[in-house]
């Protein structure tokens, strides 16, 4: 069996990015910063497939020694490192004469460093077993048009992009695929929900109609749903795809066509 590990696993979309990959014959290490989150969604996993395939480890994506040590024990558990998917993710939004450099440096280290780091230890176990391998990152149409009062959150997912393709083209000869899916408006998730004061704030609507706003700007008249973003992070992580490298894969419903 291929073994996946979940940076952000714990909750949310990456929860259901775990259990949609055990549901497809995976290993699972689930890595997340709230350890607990992460064996809570691996023991869930096991217990539902009757089998000891997942595992849950506490991760901070941003510290070099913690990504290794995240990293070795997932390893030592399931024997392989096959596909990593980088979820965790973090959103603070202002009017950029109001955003502070802690705050614009906080969503760098998490939406950019960690992609880096967990990418850079994944891919040298990649590497070294000598099978290829997977890297997906989950980005944002923010990484490809500005966000207003999203600087920071902004600034990272682009220069993500950049990074997906410069690792692609270090691993081509290792047969390591690396992909971004751009994802559009996750207007059910814990962290858009928790955004919507400020986005009534910037948009000068009731927090009612704010949700309503983002799904008219969509051609498809809806939010990025977490089954649309799982059915597409299988085909990338699959044999199928394995002629598809260093590409920026749109999950906006038309609202990001480029």
């Amino acid at each position: 069996m291929k073994t996946a590990v979940v940076i952000g696993g714990g909750q949310t979309l990456g929860e259901f990015i775990c259990e949609g990959l055990a549901a497809e014959g995976y290993n699972v290490g689930v890595a997340d910063l709230n350890g607990n989150n992460a064996t809570r969604v691996a023991d869930n996993i096991s217990t539902k497939k009757g089998q000891d395939v997942a595992l849950g480890v506490a991760v901070d994506a941003t510290d070099e020694k913690s990504v290794k040590a995240a990293f070795e024990v997932i390893n030592a558990k399931f024997g392989s490192i096959d596909v990593l998917v980088y979820s965790a993710g973090v959103a603070k939004a202002a009017k950029v004469t109001d955003f502070t450099l802690d705050d614009f440096n906080f969503n760098v280290n998490v939406n950019l460093n960690g992609y880096f780091l967990c990418a850079r230890e994944a891919a040298r176990y990649m590497v070294a077993q000598g099978n290829g391998g997977r890297i997906l990152q989950i980005n944002s149409k923010s990484g490809k048009v500005g966000s207003k009062h999203n600087a920071g959150y902004s600034s990272a997912k682009f220069a993500g992009v950049g990074l997906t393709q410069s690792i692609a083209l270090d691993l081509a000869d290792d047969n390591i695929t690396v992909n971004s899916l751009m994802l559009g408006n996750l207007l059910e998730s814990p962290m858009f929900q928790s955004l919507i004061p400020q986005y009534a704030e910037k948009l000068g609507l009731p927090e009612g109609e704010v949700m309503k706003h983002y799904i008219d700007k969509v051609p498809l008249k809806a939010g990025c749903g977490y089954d649309d973003v799982l059915n597409v992070l299988k085909f990338y992580a699959s044999e199928g795809a394995k002629y598809c490298t260093g590409q920026s894969i749109n999950i906006t419903g038309g609202q990001v066509m480029f």
